[in-house]
């Protein structure tokens, strides 16, 4: 019966692959470990992309694959706990779905310290990514997946990286961007690059308002207006100053928000 249930903590979604290369010397080197939300758009390289453009260097790896929970990882389904004692990482993006209170989130905490674990041990820090729920959810649900991901962040004293915050505040800004991809849940390119900016602000401690206006889906350039291109910018500046880098106390899940049907 738990197993059941904790299947309903998977993310359904698409194939994906894990990259394997050793990465040269240099730069900070940050591991992606999670689903098609991180494969989806390459969010990885989207990130270097990002990094590159401003004169940086952020050196990625991915052990991403469909369906994956957290747990999955740590069982084998990829290679992501031998990437991690390999060592070389300044940060470890730990990523699943969106992870409503109950069930989902103590198991997101309980496997969040299981994986923080191998993490501290090669002298990494671990990383926490908060996602989104699905576009026909409410948006009280950003709540509860913010507040999920913040208290197993604050659980090992990991970095919390508020992507889907970035999200709201770009929403605040324009409601008609389309960050989602056509089923609603996956990110579109402008959503995994907006979800990159979030993450190379906190990982660099560079503003995302000073970056050139240019914007990328994996490697490539993605054409979007310069206002947008501004627009995002601060819309990841903004979850950033709102949402502390380590948090150390998260608020109670609100009462009377009803939850989705899964994870």
């Amino acid at each position: 019966m738990l197993r059941l249930r904790i299947l309903t903590c998977l993310l359904v979604a698409c194939g994906g692959s894990g990259t394997t290369d050793p990465l040269p010397a240099g730069g900070i080197h940050v591991l992606f470990v999670g689903n098609s939300l991180t494969y989806t758009n390459d969010l990885p390289s989207t990130v270097a992309a990002i990094a590159t453009s401003a004169g940086d260097t952020v050196r990625v790896a991915s052990e991403a694959g469909a369906d994956l929970a957290l747990i999955d990882h740590l069982n084998g389904a990829t290679r992501a706990v031998q990437r991690i004692q390999e060592g070389g990482w300044r940060y470890v993006i730990l990523q699943q779905g969106p992870t409503p209170p109950g069930i989902c989130r103590d198991s997101l905490v309980l496997w969040t310290g299981l994986f923080d674990e191998k993490i501290r041990a090669t002298g990494a820090e671990t990383a926490v990514l908060m996602t989104w729920p699905n576009s026909s959810g409410s948006q009280a649900f950003f709540d509860q997946v913010r507040e999920s991901f913040t208290l197993a962040a604050a659980s090992v004293g990991g970095l919390f990286l508020p992507a889907g915050e970035a999200w709201r505040s770009a929403w605040r800004e324009d409601p008609s961007l389309a960050l989602y991809g056509p089923d609603g849940f996956h990110p579109s390119p402008m959503g995994t690059y907006l979800t990159a900016l979030e993450i190379y602000e906190r990982i660099t401690g560079r503003d995302a308002r000073a970056l050139p206006v240019k914007a990328f889906v994996g490697a490539s350039p993605l054409s979007l207006p310069s206002s947008t291109i501004l627009l995002l910018q601060r819309a990841a500046h903004d979850a950033n100053t709102r949402f502390p880098a380590h948090p150390t106390g998260v608020a109670p899940a609100r009462s009377g928000i009803p939850q989705p049907a899964s994870c």
